[in-house]
C-alpha cells in the first residue's frame, strides 16, 4: 500500500509478511556478514558493499575447521602474508549477526577485505577473509571493471541510539493509549523493545534504497523484509515493515505513519514485540532521507 502526502514530499510504503512467506534467504554466516556490512554494524562503521564469495576460501575454511593452521593453508594457496584472516563464531540464531556486529565489526568492514569463504558445522561457523585473490592482477588496458556505487550518507553513529530511543518512545506512547487507524480502533497494546538485529537489517535496506534510488519493500535482489531478517538468523513468526521517503525527523516520520491507516495498523499490532529503526540519505536528485521501521514477533 502506498500513501503520498501532497505538499510534504513524503512517500510511505508498508508491508506485513507472515513467517512462511516464499523466497527465503539462507540464514547462514555469509548472509549475516552481507547484512552487517550493508548496515555498517548498525551504524557504527562505514557501509560496505558485499564481499566476493570465494570457493577457494570455502575450502580453506573447511580445512581450518579440521584443525589445519590457517596461516599455512593461505600461504600454500599463494596468498601474501597477512592477506588472510579468520573468524570462528557460533552460527545459531539472531545472536550471530549481533556477535559479528559487536565483536568483529572492524574485521568485517575493513576496506582492504575483498573476498570471503565459510564453512559451517552447527552451531559453529568458520569465516575466512582475504584482502585479494592470490592471482589478482591489474586489469588490461580497456578492460571494464565493475565499480560498486558510492555508499550514501547515514545518520552519525553517535545519534543512532538517540533516534531509536525517541522512535520507541513515540511508538510505545501510542500503543499504551490505543489508537484509531482509519476505520479501525485498536485497544492498548504491550510496549515494544528495541532490537539491535532488526536495526541492523533496517539500516541495510535503507542504505540500499538510498544508494540505488529505489523505494520498495522488495530489494534489488528480490528479497522481502522477512527474507532479510532470516538472513541474519532472526527467528520470526511475523514481520512488518514501514518505509518512508522525505521526513526530516523521527517525530515527523512517526506522525506520517500514524496518520496513514495501514502504517498505523502495523505500529498498533499487538502481536509485534520488537522494533528496529534506521535511516539513510539518498544521492543525486533523490537526496532525501529514506526511513525503515522493522517490526517483528520472534519465535518463542
Amino acid at each position: 500500500m502506498d500513501s503520498v502526502f501532497p505538499g510534504r514530499g513524503w512517500v510511505l510504503l508498508l508491508v506485513m509478511l507472515a513467517a512462511g512467506a516464499a523466497g527465503a534467504v539462507r540464514a547462514d554466516a555469509l548472509g549475516a556478514v552481507t547484512i552487517v556490512r550493508a548496515g555498517g554494524c548498525g551504524g557504527r562503521a562505514a557501509l560496505a558493499p558485499p564481499l566476493r564469495h570465494s570457493r577457494a576460501l570455502d575450502e580453506l575454511a573447511a580445512q581450518w575447521a579440521q584443525g589445519a593452521p590457517l596461516v599455512e593453508l593461505a600461504a600454500h594457496q599463494g596468498y601474501a602474508t597477512g592477506a588472510v584472516s579468520g573468524l570462528h563464531v557460533r552460527s545459531g540464531g539472531a545472536a550471530l549477526s549481533e556477535k559479528l556486529s559487536s565483536s568483529h565489526c572492524a574485521a568485517l568492514t575493513s576496506p582492504s577485505v575483498r573476498e570471503i569463504g565459510s564453512f559451517e558445522r552447527a552451531p559453529d561457523a568458520w569465516l575466512v577473509l582475504a584482502a585479494a585473490a592470490p592471482d589478482s592482477r591489474p586489469p588490461a588496458p580497456g578492460q571494464f571493471v565493475r565499480q560498486h556505487p558510492a555508499v550514501p550518507g547515514t545518520v552519525p553513529a553517535a545519534r543512532a541510539p538517540e533516534l531509536s530511543a525517541r522512535a520507541l518512545e513515540l511508538v510505545n506512547e501510542v500503543r499504551a493509549h490505543g489508537a484509531r487507524c482509519g476505520a479501525k480502533s485498536f485497544a492498548p497494546a504491550p510496549p515494544l523493545n528495541l532490537s539491535g538485529t532488526l536495526a541492523t537489517v533496517a539500516l541495510g535496506h535503507a542504505s540500499d534504497m538510498a544508494a540505488h534510488s529505489y523505494f520498495e519493500h522488495q530489494d534489488l535482489s528480490g528479497h522481502s523484509p522477512a527474507d532479510r531478517v532470516r538472513a541474519v538468523g532472526y527467528k520470526e513468526k511475523l514481520v512488518g515493515e514501514n518505509i518512508a521517503y522525505g521526513p526530516q525527523s523521527v517525530d515527523e516520520v512517526m506522525r506520517g505513519w500514524l496518520d496513514s491507516p495501514g502504517h498505523c495498523e502495523n505500529i498498533m499490532d499487538p502481536r509485534f514485540a520488537e522494533m528496529g529503526l534506521a535511516l539513510a540519505s539518498g544521492q543525486g536528485a533523490r537526496h532525501g532521507l529514506y526511513w525503515v521501521q522493522l517490526l517483528a514477533q520472534p519465535r518463542a
